[in-house]
């Protein structure tokens, strides 16, 4: 059974940051939502990898994919994604700093309050592990992005000259 508080935790977790998207505008929600949703998908294959592997154990006891991976990867990762590319994509520098920051904050700040909330710890990793596990899929969303980019000015020159 889930605890009240990691059940708070992952209803926080789901809610905020989703919130935040009604600031980003319609725009850029359309513009780089294909890209969130790859990385959302991605990084579900990487949670059930590292919870077959034991990188991280949940505090509640249970090995419930639903109730302990998925609010990470479903909550802030799409947001987080899509606010990133806004403030950085054509940027490339940029846009790997932002990752560091908020992939280093996460990697070795968060992960020791989530210890001490007792919500989750590392297990088989390292926190510069972690961060490297955080951190590579900056790579493959921007190359998303500009395959998405490079695909619609593709299509509109198409229309154009049609």
């Amino acid at each position: 059974m889930v605890s009240k508080r990691h059940f708070l935790f992952n209803l926080v977790l789901l809610i905020v940051p989703w919130l935040t998207v009604l600031f980003l505008g319609k725009r850029n929600v359309k513009r780089y939502y294909l890209s969130g949703l790859f990385i959302i998908l991605f990084e579900i294959i990487n949670h059930i990898f590292g919870h077959k592997r034991k990188w991280w154990k949940f505090y509640d006891g249970n090995k419930a994919f639903m109730r302990n991976e998925l609010p990470f990867t479903v909550g802030p990762y799409m947001p987080l994604s899509m606010w990133i590319l806004k403030y950085s994509y054509g940027n490339f520098k940029k846009f790997l700093l932002l990752n560091a920051i908020s992939d280093g904050l996460f990697a070795f700040f968060l992960i020791k309050i989530l210890k001490k909330l007792r919500i989750v710890r590392l297990n088989r990793l390292s926190n510069i592990q972690f961060f490297l596990y955080l951190y590579y899929k900056a790579f493959l969303l921007y190359g998303v992005q500009y395959f998405i980019e490079t695909k619609t000015s593709l299509m509109h020159k198409d229309e154009s000259t049609a």
